[in-house]
């Protein structure tokens, strides 16, 4: 590389800057897309994107030009003296300049070269030139039509790829002939070499049709070695996991870090990942509900290997993470801690037990959550919302109430007294692990009342015509304020035959009592006796994709983008997170799809003939199309609407050309600690 090349400038002030503490550093929210921010769309002041003078590596753009603009940039000096740097004093600082091309200019089109700090929007330098005339519209024929007079884009250094790409708004209605120019011009006036980067599919699509090499957001995505999943401090007793399975012994005071990330997971103090998932995957959830750092940092367990068993101060912030030993009152303060229970005040929902009868999904409104559970009571909210284009498949729910009187010919509240009675109980998560296993087999197999079976057996069948069915928890104790519950109970698919639909309704009641989802109530403060489950019973769909979306984005917080997580198949494994999904950010704004990662699967899930599901190869690994996440998007703001406004998190999915809602439920917000 040459000695003039602007990564060199940037590495050696790194390397100068030094650290004490192991610290990896990564981007914010809006560098993590491997994008400038735009202050057309979060609206922050532009102080907050100048460079410093003397932070690290700002020092190296803190000289900047007074002039307007510039018609050539012959050197890494001329760009540093226009450039305005995002994420100063971090490896993913990107130093960039927004640039003109006046295309009626005579006798040839013009090139500026912007002075960035000054002017912050393309906007303000025009007007200012004398260049641009009218109100709103007159701008923006320059990002919609194909003859317009001004190609408005940006040239930024990507230290993902250590190289310049230069980028458009992900709005912006590029042609091919708009891109050969743009590159024609910065190859005529730009000391470096430069690639154009996508920022949209649909950029990237007019980048092949022209024959043109597109940078994707996904390819910069992949190269970052870090991403905060949930900010936040912790000190514990750091526990590298190779398999969560084989391991029995975790403690409220243990940090762990995981090899693969897992379905479930018991309470702890922090998480770290070496395998990235979507940020809706059921363990993110459950640690934003506990208020625990979490982050994926590639290569993890080489980088930490040291402090394996030993107790650590984590810090996961929105753009580095640190991890260091902690020090004897750390270590105190936070043993201290975890033997306090928190208190959840009115945690759990006030169940109404008073009716056992089964209820039709289409009878259920939000308000039926003391009945059938919040996840019932909100999916019989969307079918009764009737919003087009949607459709929730059929089902029942059987409430807490049947739930109630079964566990009272059970015997339950006596069995469950004796169980944590046994000497070492409540110490020992190896005893209660099984203990309530055993508790779980005897659920599994105790005898169901006659007159509750014909109820069962009389409704699956005139309702549902005894088609295959899911059977699934609606619990009294998750979906709740600061405290999710996500994948700790039981969700039993496929399920066929009065035998089976039988066994998995007393597979979904026994799941109370699951390891995880009893250490998860047990570190909340949610009382034990006080948690009843409903069961949903919902008519299966062999659907080809299915996925998660969040109403508001998670990794920026953008009001007006949707984030949608997809897969091939059954969407089991979208929210199990152990291998990445296709995750997309639609903007309601600009009409533009960013894609964020593809599907790294090669398998996917199905309905199996003879019940449950069955895995299959993948005949193709894209998922969404651009006109399907407009569609999920148009769905996901009318699902919103109807919990008025406030952040939903939804499991989807599409059979043919319908659109299948499978759960809504409010988007977990961080928990205070």
């Amino acid at each position: 590389m040459p000695s003039h090349h602007p990564g060199f400038a940037l590495r050696a002030a790194w390397r100068a800057a030094g650290y004490m503490t192991l610290a990896l550093v990564a981007s914010s929210a809006s560098a993590q897309l491997a994008r400038k921010p735009s202050m057309y769309e979060d609206g922050r002041a532009a102080q907050e994107l100048i460079a410093r003078p003397g932070s690290t590596p700002a020092q190296a753009m803190a000289n900047h030009s007074s002039q307007p603009f510039a018609a050539d940039l012959p050197n890494q000096a001329a760009f540093d003296q226009l450039a305005r740097v995002y994420n100063a004093g971090t490896p993913l600082a990107q130093p960039h300049v927004i640039f003109v091309v006046d295309r009626q200019a005579r006798p040839v089109a013009k090139l500026y070269f912007i002075n960035t700090p000054r002017y912050q929007l393309h906007d303000r330098f025009l007007r200012e030139q004398g260049l641009l005339r009218g109100g709103k519209d007159a701008l923006n024929r320059n990002y919609r039509d194909a003859g317009r007079r001004f190609i408005l884009g940006t040239l930024s250094w990507q230290p993902q790829i250590e190289g310049f790409v230069y980028e458009f708004w992900e709005g912006d209605q590029l042609t091919g002939s708009l891109l050969r120019e743009t590159e024609a011009q910065l190859r005529n006036h730009f000391f470096a070499a430069v690639q154009f980067k996508a920022n949209a599919s649909a950029q990237e699509q007019v980048a092949v049709a022209a024959g043109i090499p597109a940078l994707t957001q996904s390819t910069l995505i992949g190269q970052q070695t870090f991403l905060p999943l949930n900010p936040g401090q912790a000190v514990g007793r750091l526990r590298l996991v190779d398999d969560i399975d084989q391991v029995h012994d975790l403690q409220p005071s243990d940090i762990v870090l995981l090899r693969q990330v897992p379905i479930a997971l018991p309470p702890v103090a922090g998480v770290l990942t070496e395998q990235p998932s979507t940020m809706v995957s059921h363990v993110n959830l459950l640690a934003k509900g506990w208020g625990v750092p979490n982050a994926y940092v590639r290569d993890a367990s080489q980088l930490l290997a040291a402090y394996n068993g030993q107790w650590v101060h984590l810090a996961v912030s929105a753009k580095d993470y640190q991890l260091r030993a902690a020090t004897d009152a750390e270590r105190s303060q936070a043993l201290e801690r975890t033997a306090i229970k928190r208190s959840l005040a009115g945690a759990s929902i006030q169940t109404d037990t008073r009716s056992s009868a089964l209820q039709p999904l289409a009878a259920l409104r939000a308000s039926h959550r003391r009945q059938c559970g919040a996840k019932a009571a909100n999916l019989g909210e969307v079918r009764h919302a009737g919003i087009a284009g949607v459709q929730v498949p059929d089902g029942f729910c059987l409430p807490f109430g049947a739930y109630a009187s079964a566990m009272q010919r059970f015997g339950l509240a006596e069995k469950v007294a004796r169980m944590q009675q046994q000497p070492g109980f409540d110490s020992d998560a190896a005893l209660r692990r099984s203990a309530l296993a055993a508790l779980r087999a005897e659920i599994e197999q105790m005898p169901l009342d006659a007159a509750f079976v014909n109820s069962l057996q009389a409704r699956w069948t005139s309702q549902l015509q005894q088609a295959g069915v899911f059977v699934r928890s609606s619990s009294s104790s998750e979906d709740l304020p600061g405290f999710s519950g996500a994948g700790l109970y039981t969700t039993v698919p496929n399920v066929k035959g009065e035998a089976a639909l039988q066994d998995a309704v007393r597979k979904v009641w026994a799941s109370v009592f699951n390891f995880e989802a009893w250490e998860a109530r047990r570190a909340a403060g949610i009382a034990q006796d006080a948690v009843a489950m409903a069961v949903l019973v919902q008519k299966a769909v062999d659907s080809e994709a299915s996925g998660v979306m969040v109403t508001r984005d998670p990794l920026g917080h953008s009001p007006h983008s949707v984030f949608i997580a997809a897969k091939r198949g059954i969407g089991i494994r979208v929210v199990e997170g152990r291998r990445v999904a296709e995750q997309v950010l639609y903007s309601r704004r600009s009409k533009a799809v960013q894609v964020l990662s593809r599907s790294a699967e090669d398998t996917e899930l199905r309905l199996a003939p003879g019940g449950g599901v069955q895995e299959v190869a993948v005949a193709q690994r894209q998922v969404l199309s651009d006109a399907l996440v407009k569609r999920l998007a148009d769905a996901a703001a009318a699902i919103e609407k109807q919990f008025g406004g406030r952040t939903q998190d939804i499991e989807w999915a599409v059979a043919g050309d319908q659109v299948l809602i499978l759960q809504s439920r409010p988007f977990v917000q961080a928990a205070n600690r």
